[in-house]
C-alpha cells in the first residue's frame, strides 16, 4: 500500500470514528436533556400537590419558578416551556387506572439499560418531538407516531407532515380491534401484503393543484422527482427497482409505471397510475403485470407479487366483483395531491371504509 493511500484510509478512519464520537455526544446531550425536562415536570407537579389547594397556586409558582431560572441560566425558562415540562410528565408518566390507583407510564422511546449495576435511562427522541406529540390527545395515536419516529428516525418536519396525513388513521381502516391495539403497542408491523396499503394516499408533495390538469406521465414525472417523500408515504421496507419498466410477448408491448421491492415482504410491488375513475380494465391490466412477474421476475425465496393501482376515484364495487374474492396481490387506492382539510380527510376516509 502507497505511503499516499494508507494516509487516506487513516484519514476516512478518523472520520468515522469522529463523527460516531459526535453522533453519540448530541444523543448524550439530547437524552440528559430531555430527562432533566422531564425532573423538572415530576418536581413541579409534586410541589403542586403538597398540600396547596388553593387555585392560583400552580401559575405562582410557574411564575417565581420562571424569573429565578433565567435570572440563573438564562433563557429557556419561560413560563410556556415550565408548562411543558410539567405536561411531559403528566403525560408520560402518571396516569389514573380504572380503580383510580396511579400507575406508571413509560414512553416508548425510553429505553432503560443497566450500566454497572446502575440504571441509566435514554430518551430517543428530541425534546421538540415530544413537545408536538404531546398535542396528541388520544394516547393510542401518540404512542403509534411516538414509536414510527424513533423507528423511522423522523425528524419533527416529517412527523407533523404523517400527522396531517392521518396516517395513523389511514393504516387504522383495515384492521379490527386487536390490529388497531398493535399499532399502538408496536407501530407499523408488516406481515402480510395488506399491511402495506394505505388508502388514500396523500401525495401533497408533489406540488399539483387538486383540480389542475395534468397527465399519468406528469404525475409519474412528479412521483420520480420527488421519490425520497413518496417513498416516505409508501412506508417500510420500499425501495425503488424501475420506472416504466417494460415488457414483451406476442409482440405486444407494456410498461409498467413504478416498480419497487419491498425488503420486509420479500415481493416486488408494482403501480400504475391512473387520472380519474378506476375502470375493471385497470385492474384486469394490473393482474397481468403481476402475473408475468410471478412467473418471470420472481425468484426462489421471494413471495409474489403486489400491485396497486393509484387512482383518483373509484368504485369499491368495480374493485370487489372484478378481483378474486380471496385476493392477496392487487389493490385500489385512492391518493390526493393536496393535503386536505380535517373535515375532507374525515370525510375521504369514512367513504374509504
Amino acid at each position: 500500500m502507497s505511503e499516499k493511500l494508507q494516509n487516506n484510509v487513516l484519514f476516512q478512519q478518523v472520520v468515522e470514528l469522529l463523527q460516531t464520537a459526535r453522533q453519540q455526544v448530541l444523543r448524550t446531550v439530547n437524552s440528559t436533556m430531555v430527562y432533566t425536562y422531564f425532573e423538572i415536570g415530576r418536581m413541579i407537579v409534586e410541589e403542586e400537590q403538597d398540600g396547596k389547594d388553593r387555585a392560583e397556586y400552580g401559575s405562582q409558582l410557574l411564575k417565581g419558578l420562571s424569573q429565578r431560572l433565567n435570572q440563573e441560566f438564562g433563557k429557556g425558562f419561560s413560563i410556556v416551556n415550565l408548562e411543558n415540562m410539567r405536561k411531559f410528565y403528566l403525560t408520560y408518566s402518571i396516569s389514573q387506572s380504572v380503580t383510580g390507583v396511579s400507575k406508571i407510564k413509560i414512553p416508548k422511546t425510553l429505553s432503560v439499560e443497566l450500566k454497572d449495576n446502575e440504571k441509566i435511562e435514554t430518551f430517543k427522541l428530541t425534546w421538540t418531538h415530544y413537545i408536538f406529540l404531546m398535542r396528541i390527545d388520544d394516547e393510542n395515536e401518540r404512542s403509534f407516531y411516538e414509536i414510527e419516529t424513533a423507528k423511522n428516525n423522523w425528524s419533527v418536519r416529517e412527523l407533523k407532515r404523517q400527522y396531517d396525513s392521518a396516517l395513523y388513521t389511514r393504516l387504522t381502516l383495515s384492521r379490527d380491534k386487536e390490529g388497531i391495539l398493535k399499532l399502538s403497542e408496536e407501530g407499523q408491523i408488516i406481515e402480510k401484503p395488506k399491511d402495506i396499503i394505505k388508502d388514500p394516499y396523500i401525495l401533497e408533495f408533489l406540488g399539483l393543484p387538486e383540480l389542475h390538469q395534468y397527465s399519468e406521465s406528469d404525475l409519474e414525472a412528479e412521483i420520480i422527482n420527488k421519490l425520497e417523500h413518496f417513498l416516505l408515504e409508501l412506508g417500510h421496507g420500499f425501495t425503488f427497482v424501475a420506472r416504466q419498466q417494460r415488457i414483451i410477448f406476442d409482440d405486444k408491448h407494456f410498461r409498467i409505471d413504478l416498480v419497487f421491492y419491498n425488503r420486509v415482504l420479500k415481493s416486488f410491488v408494482l403501480i400504475d397510475l391512473k387520472i380519474g375513475e378506476l375502470k375493471h380494465q385497470d385492474l384486469g391490466q394490473m393482474q397481468m403485470y403481476v402475473n408475468y412477474y410471478d412467473r418471470n421476475k420472481r425468484i426462489e425465496g421471494e413471495n409474489k407479487t403486489i400491485g396497486i393501482v393509484l387512482c383518483q376515484n373509484k368504485s369499491d364495487l368495480v374493485v370487489e366483483y372484478t378481483l378474486p374474492e380471496n385476493n392477496e396481490q392487487i389493490f385500489a387506492s385512492k391518493y390526493k395531491t393536496v393535503l386536505p382539510s380535517k373535515e375532507d380527510l374525515i370525510k375521504l376516509i369514512s367513504e374509504s371504509k
